[in-house]
């Protein structure tokens, strides 16, 4: 792993227009290349806030983001050739097919003729949707259309991966597929940024995991090191409920 992060922020702070609390407070972070780095909170503590931002969807009040070296702002069209991002509602279009959703995303990526097609269907046949190519996206099962929105963000092959949320709500074959294939693409060097609700799929996958709640990062580590540091715990969970409270959050 490099020396140097990827992924740097610094006092990252977000204030939501009629909002007195902020959304994250003063976070910093370093991100290494070729993790599989976690963000891990209750509703409402601020991770799809991070993703939004370290994407580029809006600026902070306060702080500052460099990837790969370049700072956000002055650097948005740069950097959004090298990351892929996978929101967690589904940006399809229902009336389409999956192939016409995925040469549209393609397309805005500047992929273009042969070199796309043989890419999507590399994709299509990756996570078993090759023979419902041709089939509208509103036909599809929610875990065929996850597959679908993973795909979508795969297809220029990004140095970084931002995940909002990508197993959530879908059948555990599906998820596996998602989960195996995560693995096999940071083998090989993409970096990921992963948001879930799942400990012990975050426990399995990331090689390092924050905590989050109220827009502050209150515990962060390798998931065996906080396990270490918390011996009265079985598992992440645990560990989890401990820190951020067993109180519903909306």
């Amino acid at each position: 792993m490099s020396d140097r992060p990827i992924i740097e922020i610094r006092e990252l702070t977000k204030f939501y227009k009629g909002n007195d609390e902020p959304a994250l407070n003063t976070i910093s972070l370093e991100i290494f290349p070729g993790e599989i780095f976690g963000l891990l909170g209750p509703n409402g503590a601020g991770k799809t806030t991070t993703i939004s931002i370290l994407c580029g969807l809006f600026p902070p009040t306060r702080g500052e983001v460099y990837i790969d070296g370049m700072e956000i702002r002055s650097n948005l069209d740069k950097i959004k050739h090298i990351i892929g991002v996978v929101p967690q509602d589904l940006a399809l279009y229902p009336t389409l097919t999956a192939l016409e959703n995925l040469t549209f995303f393609g397309n805005m990526y500047g992929l273009r003729g042969q070199d796309l097609r043989t890419r999507i269907f590399e994709y299509l046949k990756v996570f078993g949707l090759e023979k419902a190519s041709r089939k509208r996206i509103s036909s599809y099962s929610g875990g065929m259309k996850r597959r679908v929105n993973l795909i979508a963000g795969l297809l220029h092959r990004p140095k970084v991966l931002f995940l909002d949320e990508p197993t959530v709500g879908i059948d555990v074959q599906s998820r596996m597929v998602i989960l195996d294939y995560l693995k096999e693409i940071n083998k090989i060097g993409t970096t990921i940024i992963y948001t879930s609700h799942y400990m012990e799929e975050a426990e399995n996958l990331c090689s390092r995991v924050a905590i989050v709640d109220h827009g502050r990062i209150i515990s962060i580590g390798n998931p065996r090191e906080l396990l270490k540091d918390h011996p009265e715990f079985k598992n992440l969970e645990n560990i989890f409920l401990h820190l951020t409270g067993k109180e519903m959050r909306d």
